[in-house]
Parts: C-alpha cells; sequence; structure tokens
C-alpha cells in the first residue's frame, strides 16, 4: 500500500516547468509508478488553481499547460522538507539507514 497526495504529486510535477494534464500524469508515473485517474489529476489541478498555487498558461490546441506560481514552489518546498523530516524518523524507528 502506498500512500500519496495527488495534490503534492502534481505540483512535484510541474517543479521543471510547465506541461499539460497528459504531461502531468506521466511525469507522476515515472515518479510512483502510478497514474492518477481522471477525477483524481484534474480534481486536484482545479484545488491547486483555486489555491494560487498553480496557473493556466492558456490554452494550446486542444491542451491547458499550468505552472507553478511563485507560492505553489514555496508550498511544494514546504511540504517535501516536512516530508523528508517524516520519512528519515520513520525509517530511523524501523532501524532502516535512511539514504
Amino acid at each position: 500500500m502506498q500512500v500519496k497526495d495527488s495534490q503534492t504529486l502534481v505540483l512535484c510535477a510541474l517543479a521543471d516547468g510547465p506541461v499539460h494534464g497528459y504531461a502531468i500524469n506521466t511525469a507522476i508515473e515515472e515518479l510512483t509508478g502510478e497514474r492518477l485517474g481522471p477525477g483524481s489529476l484534474y480534481g486536484a489541478l482545479a484545488r491547486l488553481e483555486a489555491k494560487g498555487l498553480i496557473e493556466p498558461l492558456g490554452e494550446q490546441g486542444r491542451q491547458r499547460p499550468v505552472r507553478l506560481t511563485e507560492q505553489g514552489r514555496a508550498v511544494l518546498e514546504r511540504e517535501l522538507r516536512s516530508m523528508a523530516k517524516v520519512a528519515a524518523a520513520g525509517l530511523r524507528r524501523l532501524g532502516v539507514n535512511p539514504a
């Protein structure tokens, strides 16, 4: 069983630069080995946009690329640092040397 947050995965996928939904899901699959369902992906995109963490760049044909805002970058960095701290502590408690 894997625990993951779709919004954090989307923000990670956008860290390299603007992309559209299909490319976001491809990047998530490369990170996790799994794709998000359409409802999860587009729901996460809508929530992130409503929070001001991502912004659309305008349609390019059928594609609608989005990018991280400065606030989105800051939130992603804070979330990843927190996750890394929790992961390291959990691994130590399991007696596993954190990489």
